[in-house]
């Protein structure tokens, strides 16, 4: 299985660097994992809506640019489903079984994602209903895709 992370924006943070470089590793007995980094647009720190409307389309435009075609994409969205670990291992088994090969999980920048993204996604997935960084939800959904694979092989890990 290949497993790309499309993300917004880039990770400054030097303990956020060095847990997602970690749960890389961890990773790779089990899929290969990528790690893309699409880069954010500049704006006004006082932006009006419309020039954040265009920020966020300028985004999905990289976005779109770095989903390989035929990829099963998974948006993480405030208002996507609340899943357990559980519940994704068993999604990414039903996902390899049925030929999905290619997943790509997408975390929009601060603006969160353009309306054209989360209409291409097969699934929008919370990872919280708490807030969190777009930096943080990096290092939260590869450690959760890591612990999705822990469960699937039944090796100890989750509890």
């Amino acid at each position: 299985m290949h497993i790309r992370v499309i993300s917004v924006g880039r990770i400054k943070e030097r303990f956020l660097q060095d847990g997602i470089l970690e749960y890389e590793k961890r990773l790779r007995p089990y899929a290969k994992i990528q790690i893309i980094e699409v880069p954010e647009e500049k704006r006004p720190v006082s932006a009006t809506p419309p020039i954040e409307r265009a920020a966020m389309a300028k985004e999905g435009e990289r976005i779109f640019a770095a989903i390989p075609e035929g990829s099963y994409v998974v948006a993480l969205d405030v208002n996507g489903e609340d899943w357990s670990s559980t519940a994704l291992a068993e999604a990414l088994s039903r996902w390899e079984l049925a030929g999905n090969n290619q997943i790509a999980f997408i975390i929009g920048g601060d603006l969160g994602l353009a309306p054209a993204v989360l209409s291409r996604s097969n699934l929008r997935l919370s990872l919280s209903h708490m807030t969190f960084t777009h930096p943080i939800a990096r290092l939260l959904l590869i450690e959760q895709i890591y612990r999705a694979f822990r469960i699937l092989r039944g090796e100890p890990y989750h509890k």
